[in-house]
């Protein structure tokens, strides 16, 4: 089943994009916290970014924080087979299963052995600045 209202997709886009009105400061738009909200298990990703099937359960919102032997298993590799993501926002750490320091996570995690370059000015928090000189 594909879902398109005109009206609904739009307006949700923009609303996420933080244009519009909107009482809230600094809004976000939380992709991992979607992703675990509306697809917990990571099907509809496993329906569409064939890439990362073999990743299991909600794993699969994050996989560049999974350990490079998790990811070799199930045949990714990171910056090969499926890019590194353009920027982390620190609001996502709160929902990725993680350890401090980056010790093993009991269940095989850890934090991500790359950590993408974020040019100055240029990172998500960027975008819904109201500083509008940046």
């Amino acid at each position: 089943q594909v879902d398109y209202d005109v009206c609904s997709n739009y307006g949700n886009w923009l609303y996420s994009a933080g244009i519009g009105n909107d009482p809230r400061d600094n809004r976000k738009f939380n992709m991992i916290k979607q992703g675990l909200d509306y697809d917990g298990n990571g099907d509809y990703i496993r329906l569409w970014v064939p890439e990362l099937q073999g990743i299991k359960g909600a794993d699969i919102h994050s996989p560049w924080a999974l350990s490079s032997a998790a990811l070799s298993h199930v045949g990714v590799t990171l910056g090969e087979t499926y890019p590194w993501p353009v920027v982390t926002a620190p609001e996502w750490s709160r929902h990725i299963s993680q350890r401090p320091g980056g010790s093993p996570h009991p269940r095989g995690r850890r934090g991500p052995a790359h950590t993408p370059m974020q040019h100055k000015g240029r990172g998500i928090d960027s975008y819904f600045s109201r500083k509008k000189d940046v």
